[in-house]
C-alpha cells in the first residue's frame, strides 16, 4: 500500500503540470502568452516585497544578536518546564513565528544534538510542520499588498502558534510513547 501511494505521488506534480496546460489548450487559452503574463506579475510582485523581507531579515538578525532571544528563553523556560516543555526547544518555538530559515537551522542542530527519534527530535520536527512563520507572513505578504492594520491578525497567529505548540506536545507524547 505504501510502495502504491509513494508512486502516486512521485508522479502527481509531473501529472498535473502536464495536465493543466492541456487543459486549458483544449479551452482555447493561449498558455504562452498567459503563463508569460502571470511571471511578469511574479516579478513585480517579488520587487514590491524586498523591502519587507529585508526589514524583516534585519529584525530576526536584531532580535538574535542582541540577546532578547536568549533573555526571552531564561524567562520562558521555567514556566514551560512544569509542563514538560523542553527548554531546549523554546528557541525553536521562539524563532519559529519570526523566520523558517533561523527555526529549521535550531530544529536541524537540536536533531544533530538528540536524534531524530529522540523527544525533542520528534518534538522539533512535529512543531517545525505545524506552525507558520506569523510575523514573516503578515511583515511580508500584508505589507507587499499595503494592509496597514493587522492587530487582530498577529493575536489569531501568534494564538494558533501556542496551540499548535502545545499540541505538538499532546501528539509527541501521546502518539509517539514518550
Amino acid at each position: 500500500m505504501y510502495q502504491a501511494l509513494s508512486e502516486i505521488s512521485r508522479w502527481a506534480i509531473p501529472f498535473v503540470l502536464l495536465v493543466v496546460p492541456l487543459v486549458a489548450l483544449l479551452r482555447g487559452v493561449k498558455v504562452f502568452e498567459v503563463f508569460v503574463e502571470g511571471a511578469q506579475e511574479g516579478f513585480s510582485t517579488a520587487i514590491t516585497t524586498i523591502p519587507y523581507l529585508v526589514a524583516m531579515l534585519v529584525a530576526v538578525t536584531v532580535f538574535r544578536s542582541s540577546g532578547a532571544m536568549q533573555l526571552t528563553n531564561h524567562f520562558l523556560a521555567p514556566v514551560l518546564g512544569r509542563i514538560g516543555f523542553p527548554p531546549e526547544v523554546l528557541p525553536h518555538a521562539v524563532m519559529r513565528p519570526l523566520s523558517g530559515g533561523a527555526a529549521l537551522g535550531i530544529a536541524t542542530e537540536l536533531i544533530k544534538t538528540h536524534g531524530p527519534d529522540s523527544f525533542i527530535g520528534n518534538l522539533v520536527s512535529t512543531m517545525q510542520g505545524t506552525t507558520d512563520t506569523t510575523f514573516y507572513v503578515l511583515t511580508l505578504y500584508f505589507g507587499s499588498v499595503g494592509i496597514r492594520r493587522y492587530r487582530y491578525s498577529i493575536i489569531s497567529g501568534l494564538l494558533a502558534d501556542l496551540t499548535t505548540l502545545v499540541a505538538s506536545l499532546y501528539a509527541v507524547r501521546t502518539f509517539l510513547n514518550h
